[in-house]
């Protein structure tokens, strides 16, 4: 693919991408507050573990609203990589990467969530264990999981750093959605370093750390689905890059 093929839409690919960021935030929340949080019981195994027992399906819809949110991942990785490119093409090549191995963290880690049906099933082998085992280890998957999060959100921040950056700086984007979005990322960081350095503390600001986050992705998510990018100037920026590479 040229960069004349690619750089012909710019307009498009901020709708798509702001199409797939939608996606992504709406199967996020399906999968951790409309599944998990209602059948979780926060330290206690056993009332976890009945929960999931008695709503198997529910707790695989949100395993497969996840995969779908990571699916959305990589094409938006794309869609950012095509409209910061002009700004900084080592930078935005970078915050794929940073993506890349997020995204990459958290699909493997659906597995947890997996294990934690498997071992509330009733395979032949589970007998080995009693009851209250079974159930402790499920709830050692789910926490697992929460870690497993956590670590993952750790390259999101850098992600969102770095797009934060360049979006601050192309001028085709609204500034202001370049600070939310390093915003954004400190609080990914201070919150999985939290998880893993301080748990106490981890407890104490969640869920309200998440808060700006949240907010600096939707509003970078709704302004790409309603108003996109500034083309003239996007165009300029591309046109700028291009002779800086000797491009025509």
């Amino acid at each position: 693919m040229t960069d004349r093929t690619v750089d012909a839409s710019p307009q498009v690919y901020a709708r798509i991408g702001g199409v797939l960021y939608l996606t992504i935030i709406v199967a996020g929340m399906l999968g951790e507050v409309f599944v998990r949080n209602r059948l979780i019981v926060s330290g206690d195994a056993t009332a976890s573990a009945n929960n999931i027992m008695a709503s198997p399906l529910l707790w695989r819809i949100g395993i497969a609203g996840d995969l779908i949110m990571h699916m959305c991942d990589v094409p938006l990785m794309l869609v950012f990589y095509v409209l910061l490119r002009p700004v900084n093409s080592t930078l935005a090549l970078l915050a794929v990467l940073f993506n890349l191995i997020q995204t990459a963290v958290l699909v493997a880690n659906k597995l947890n969530l997996l294990a934690a049906l498997f071992l509330l099933g009733s395979a032949s082998y589970l007998k080995a264990f009693e009851p209250h085992q079974l159930h402790a280890l499920t709830y050692l998957a789910v926490k697992a999981h929460g870690y497993g999060f956590g670590i993952g959100l750790i390259f999101f921040g850098c992600t969102c750093l770095v797009l934060g950056y360049l979006i601050s700086r192309s001028g085709y984007l609204p500034r202001i959605l370049g600070v939310l979005m390093q915003v954004a990322g400190v609080c990914y960081l201070t919150n999985s370093f939290a998880l893993l350095l301080a748990p106490a503390f981890a407890d104490a600001i969640f869920p309200a750390i998440l808060v700006p986050a949240f907010i600096g992705e939707l509003s970078l998510c709704l302004w790409l689905l309603v108003k996109g990018v500034n083309v003239p100037k996007w165009e300029e920026r591309a046109r700028a890059g291009r002779a800086r590479r000797g491009l025509t």
